[in-house]
């Protein structure tokens, strides 16, 4: 994966003057472009995500250690014991791996939000543009045609 240009990307400092924009042709002034560190992950969640995703399985390889220990010891008769020590220990490391999953959603659900409001921008500067050259500030509108009656 580190092979990837995704990870070159990530590796290399940004440059403030870095934008990305639709295309050569595009007429989106600087203040509406993509800024590199707006793409940057959300390094302290996915370090947050994988924290908890490894305490889970941290915590099965314990439950599976436990187990073995257990029934070396005391044979068929730690089988209570064990199953109330299972239920515990499965529903905290679905806990865990639930919350590592959430963490990793936010940073998705935050990254759409911020494309959504980087399009939503650029849309906004194309239309002023529309509107700009089509209409002049000193000129009223140019009057709507009224529908013949039918």
């Amino acid at each position: 994966m580190a092979d990837s240009p995704m990870a070159e990307e990530r590796g290399r400092r940004p440059q403030t003057d870095d934008r990305r924009t639709s295309g050569p042709n595009d007429p989106t002034p600087d203040l509406a472009g993509v800024r590199d560190d707006d793409m940057e992950p959300h390094a302290g969640l996915r370090y947050v995500a994988r924290l908890f995703k490894v305490l889970a399985l941290l915590i099965l390889l314990l439950l599976i250690a436990e187990i073995v220990l257990q029934l070396y010891r005391a044979g068929i008769n730690a089988v209570p014991t064990l199953l109330v020590d299972a239920t515990q220990m499965i529903v905290l490391g679905a806990l865990l791996w639930g919350a590592g999953d959430l963490a990793l959603m936010l940073i998705e659900s935050n990254h759409d939000l911020r494309a959504t409001r980087i399009l939503v921008g650029r849309l906004n500067g194309k239309v002023q543009r529309l509107e700009s050259a089509h209409f002049n500030p000193g000129a009223a509108r140019p009057a709507q045609r009224e529908e013949p009656p039918r």
